[in-house]
């Protein structure tokens, strides 16, 4: 006569949704940052401009508001790559769910709530990365504020008017559905990055032109903490002038309005096909 014992069950734990998401999120700006050329843009680029724009020049150590110059162009070359970031982040994910890649990662228990959150977390984290690798190259090498209030408060406002530059991202993904979208998409922020006075000081009709531009006002309001909306004129000897911080709030407003209006119209003709 035999006998059988019954298999012992082993009960693997399951995993919950907050640990699935931070795992997710961990995995994601892993695979981003150590992408060559996502980290080039975005991180290496700014830090490099900035080393070229406001070290290499004689006028770096020249005072600019609660600040010098050098400081100045630090804070727009963090604006820049967070920009660059947000944009690249966006764009990529509505391209992921086009293909498809959304479906296939809730086979891993991810829902679909917790992945477009699991990608906004991840997007600030990219985006926090040229923020603080262009602040500590900023750091020592003679960008110098009044106060330290001065460094966490125009590094935050960095990564905030970075935000809205999502919707912007996420328009190009979703009018192009492809990967060259997000590429372009950040090809035309360096042209509005010359043409909003980021990069060098515009003056005259270039500077009447800049303020319709995208990145006009979110580089002004990143360095009023230092320079409470003073413009730096193209050449010494020029009489200074300020922007009123209600021009930079419209700027900021309308193109948000209008990045969220395009993936509004966007997403509507996408479901009527």
């Amino acid at each position: 006569m035999t006998t059988t014992t019954p298999r012992t069950q082993q009960t693997v734990p399951k995993k919950s949704q907050a640990e699935i998401l931070f795992r997710f999120v961990g995995w994601e700006f892993w695979r981003n940052f150590r992408m060559l050329d996502a980290t080039f843009f975005v991180v290496i680029l700014p830090a490099a401009m900035y080393l070229m724009f406001g070290v290499g020049m004689d006028q770096g150590e020249m005072p600019a508001g609660y600040g010098n110059v050098s400081a100045y162009v630090m804070t727009s070359m963090a604006v820049y790559g967070a920009v660059i970031a947000t944009t690249a982040m966006a764009g990529s994910a509505a391209v992921e769910r086009n293909m498809g890649w959304g479906r296939q990662l809730n086979l891993t228990g991810l829902t679909e709530a917790n992945y477009v959150l699991g990608k906004m977390l991840m997007a600030l984290l990219m985006a926090v990365s040229p923020i603080l690798i262009v602040y500590v190259v900023g750091a020592f090498t003679g960008a110098e504020f009044d106060s330290l209030g001065h460094w966490f408060s125009s590094a935050a406002l960095c990564l905030v008017v970075a935000i809205p530059f999502s919707l912007y991202g996420l328009a190009f993904a979703l009018l192009f559905r492809s990967e060259t979208a997000v590429s372009a998409a950040s090809g035309f922020l360096v042209i509005f990055g010359f043409f909003g006075n980021l990069f060098i000081p515009l003056g005259g009709v270039l500077l009447d032109i800049a303020r319709f531009t995208p990145l006009y006002g979110p580089a002004m309001l990143a360095r009023w903490p230092q320079s409470e909306g003073m413009l730096i004129p193209m050449e010494a000897g020029t009489e200074i002038a300020f922007e009123s911080m209600w021009v930079l709030f419209a700027n900021v407003g309308a193109w948000t309005a209008i990045f969220g209006i395009i993936c509004l119209m966007a997403t509507r003709r996408r479901t009527s096909r």
